[in-house]
């Protein structure tokens, strides 16, 4: 346990090294163990392979259009990967020797989270269903634009941030795997329940980053929590944008199949909240000052405030017609 005087962050970080080096192999899978894109696709070596690549486009071909402009609303989020390990390096206090414990998480996370472009990209363009010139472009713009997730350059922001961001991920995959398997896609079903898998557990890794920080470092990790939720979390795909269209707009429309669908919802957002405040107990969490038990009030308060804001939002009606569906 760290003394009351040991609180800056590079000191907590570097106190919870040696938990996040003893823990790493629960924490990522090896190599070894790990699945891999092509498990879940046609072998090209095979004489089969045509039989079974007719096959997976006759199951794509019913897919509903909402589903599969979510489907590759997701794929490019997850295509965007060099966007999201160089904002790792960017965080202040982590320290950049690679034979630091966070130096191997954040390889060991890259490496995971690099299959689920890989496997989803293949199935699109496998599926023909996709023009995938657009959807290239589209990946090209999101790692061009870049974003800003509001985190600054600090740890704790950001370990709020990939809290949140890996539970909603999970669901998306999952509730689109769902959906696959209602329309008869098997495959697709079984693709995105193990990319949820991933993300299910990258969720829980965060989180127990955030509840180790909160024990030794109670106040600023509260403050950083606040801050977030006043800034709202937006997606890292919040930039998604298709040729000759402006910067965010395709991602409005997006989140709009994406709600129409019930893939992901206000209600989502707000109940990943509710699992957060529950997950780090923070109405529980002591030795907080006067400003973080201001900001301990904020956060209790606001899933009951958000819930009623979606109350009030109707589903979106409009479809939109997106360049990447041929």
């Amino acid at each position: 346990m760290l003394s009351s005087t040991m609180t800056s962050r590079s000191e907590v970080l570097q106190h919870m090294e040696g938990f996040l080096k003893a823990n790493m192999n629960t924490f990522l899978k090896s190599v070894e163990e790990s699945w891999q894109p092509a498990d879940f696709l046609p072998d090209s070596r095979h004489d089969t392979f045509f039989d079974e690549v007719k096959e997976l486009r006759e199951k794509a071909g019913n897919l509903s259009y909402d589903l599969l402009a979510v489907l590759i609303g997701d794929t490019i989020t997850e295509e965007a990967l060099p966007n999201y390990e160089a904002w790792f390096h960017e965080l202040d206090h982590l320290n950049r020797d690679p034979n630091n414990g966070w130096a191997e998480w954040i390889r060991g996370w890259t490496a995971e989270e690099n299959r689920h472009g890989d496997l989803l990209n293949r199935y699109l363009y496998l599926s023909g269903r996709v023009n995938m010139r657009e959807f290239e472009v589209s990946t090209q713009y999101l790692i061009n634009d870049g974003f800003d997730l509001g985190t600054a350059h600090d740890p704790y922001r950001a370990f709020v941030y990939t809290s949140y961001q890996e539970q909603a991920t999970n669901i998306s995959h999952r509730r689109v795997g769902q959906l696959a398997r209602t329309a008869g896609d098997d495959q697709l079903s079984k693709i995105c329940g193990m990319i949820a898998g991933d993300e299910n557990r990258h969720a829980r890794v965060y989180k127990t980053f955030v509840e180790k920080i909160f024990e030794v470092d109670p106040s600023e990790m509260m403050l950083a929590f606040e801050d977030m939720m006043r800034k709202k979390i937006v997606m890292p795909a919040h930039y998604m944008r298709e040729m000759g269209i402006e910067m965010g707009k395709t991602f409005g429309h997006f989140t709009d199949a994406a709600q129409r669908l019930g893939v992901y919802t206000s209600a989502d957002y707000t109940d990943i909240l509710d699992s957060l405040i529950h997950d780090w107990k923070i109405e529980h969490i002591t030795d907080l000052n006067g400003p973080a038990e201001k900001a301990r009030d904020y956060i209790m308060a606001l899933p009951n405030r958000l819930r009623r804001v979606a109350d009030r939002m109707p589903v979106p009606k409009l479809e939109y017609k997106f360049k990447w569906i041929s």
